[in-house]
This record gives C-alpha cells, sequence and structure tokens, in this order.
C-alpha cells in the first residue's frame, strides 16, 4: 500500500482500523514532497513541525476513539488563505515575509475538522493568471509532462494532489482558477456557487467574484471536504443562509433526465475543431 496514493475515504478507514498512523500518513507525504518539489515547484511553505504536531494529536485522537470528518488527513493549503504563524505571499514577492496573525475561516473549518495542514502551495502571483507561469517564485510544473503548464492560477494545489503531495489541496476560482487546472492535470476541482463558503482571510482576487474551493482525487472525496468547508460565517456576509447539505447524499442518483446547457457564445469563430 502506497500512503500518499490513497482517497480520503480509504485514509480515513485506514487509520481508523489503525493499519497506520496519522504521523506515518504524513511522514509519506513529507518524503514525497522532498523527492519532487524541486522539480514541480508546488509548495512554497512546507510547514512540517506544525504539521507533524497536528499529525501527533490526531493519532491520540484516534486512538481515543474519536472521530473527526477529516481526523489524520494531510491537506494542502493554497497561499493566499492566510494562516495564523505561517508564512502566506499570495505567490508575491511583495508578501514575501508576511505572517498572518489569523486563520482564514476555510483553514480552521479544516483544523476543527482533524485535518493535517501540510504547506502552503504556488500559484499566479496574487491569482492573476489562468497558466501557473506568473508566480513570482517560479512556475509551477506539470507533474505528467513538466514541458506543459499545469493551468492556474490555482497551479499549486492541484499538481499537489496529482503528483500525491498531498491528499487535498484547497483553491479559489474566480474566472477558472480550480477548473482549468484540475482539467490539466486530471484532478477532480470544485468551484462551489459564490458565496457557498466563506472567503473570510482569502486574499482576494476579485471579492464579488471568488469561490472557495478545493482539488481531490475523486468527486467522494469532493463531497467529504466541502462537507467541512460549506456554510454561513459571520465574518463573510456574502455567505449563504441556506442550510449545508450532506454532499455525499446524492453520489450515487440517477442523472437521467439532467440537461446540461452551454451558451452559443462558447461557438465561436476559431475554435478548435475537437472542442467544439
Amino acid at each position: 500500500m502506497n500512503l500518499n496514493e490513497l482517497t480520503i475515504k480509504s485514509a480515513k478507514q485506514n487509520l481508523k482500523d489503525k493499519k497506520f498512523s496519522a504521523t506515518e500518513l504524513l511522514n509519506a507525504y513529507l518524503d514525497q514532497i522532498e523527492k519532487k518539489n524541486s522539480d514541480l515547484n508546488v509548495f512554497l511553505t512546507v510547514s512540517k513541525e506544525e504539521a507533524l504536531s497536528q499529525a501527533k494529536k490526531a493519532d491520540e485522537l484516534i486512538k481515543s476513539g474519536q472521530d473527526l470528518p477529516l481526523l489524520g488527513i494531510p491537506i494542502a493549503l493554497k497561499d493566499i488563505f492566510s494562516t495564523k504563524n505561517i508564512r502566506t505571499t499570495a505567490a508575491s514577492k511583495v508578501l514575501e515575509d508576511y505572517i498572518p496573525v489569523f486563520d482564514a475561516t476555510v483553514v480552521t473549518k479544516l483544523k476543527q475538522a482533524g485535518a493535517v495542514l501540510i504547506g502552503k502551495t504556488n500559484c499566479d502571483a496574487w491569482a492573476h493568471g489562468s497558466s501557473g507561469e506568473n508566480s513570482d517564485f517560479g512556475p509551477t510544473k506539470n507533474p505528467w509532462d513538466t514541458s506543459y503548464i499545469p493551468g492556474g492560477s490555482s497551479s499549486g494545489s492541484a499538481v499537489s494532489v496529482a503528483a500525491n503531495l498531498s491528499l487535498a489541496a484547497t483553491g479559489t476560482d474566480t474566472g477558472g482558477s480550480i477548473r482549468l487546472p484540475a482539467s490539466f492535470t486530471n484532478t477532480v476541482g470544485l468551484k462551489p456557487t459564490y458565496g457557498r463558503v466563506s472567503r473570510s482571510g482569502i486574499i482576494a482576487m476579485a471579492s464579488s467574484l471568488d469561490s472557495i474551493g478545493h482539488f481531490t482525487k475523486t468527486v467522494e472525496d469532493s463531497a467529504l471536504l466541502l462537507n467541512v468547508t460549506a456554510g454561513k460565517d459571520e465574518l463573510d456576509a456574502t455567505t449563504s443562509l441556506k442550510r449545508e447539505d450532506d454532499y455525499t447524499n446524492d453520489l450515487s442518483s440517477d442523472i437521467k433526465g439532467i440537461k446540461i446547457g452551454i451558451p452559443k457564445e462558447y461557438f465561436a469563430k476559431g475554435l478548435d475543431k475537437e472542442i467544439k
């Protein structure tokens, strides 16, 4: 069993069954980061000591029989999510030494759910870009072929999942910044409806458009992660009052009769024939 190739669901079950510890699971990812990060340029900051402390706490909770939605699960954060006492750069040299004094709401929710937060991932600076090439700290590489772009702006988060450097990763999407890199790296990317997930503590690209989502290996994992991050937040007046759902409920529902609409404006002159 390769520990860094599991899904959230399978990792949780194996942790519960004590097949391995949260610390062992984290170390599998830290080892992969050490092997591949210099080539792929995924992590701008690896918060090793903090992550090891979180994994140790997760092991203690598991040993005592407690359970949390993401207990012991290693997750990476796009480097525009504010993290208390951990460098947050927005992939810009302007913020190279910026250390926030608070966590973004999503980060708080992930911690409360027992997640182990590995570190901060590269992106187009200030989330302005769609290729992953525009970071002040150098471009992120596509793990399937490093001569190809990984898409952006959430390039590092997508690659961290695709290259098994993290089990899941957060991202943001204003005009395709999750959807593009998910497509380019063969990962599951989710851009939730605007206001479904709090923007509080996120360095904004465009506040009236930014949606906070994530990358996973499976659709089921994506639902499990959204169960944690979605919901009303008093720190973000644009979050929806709608009750949070259990997003795993309809994973096996029949899709017969569902129609997908595509705007006619997408079919512009010069569109690639394969895309059309």
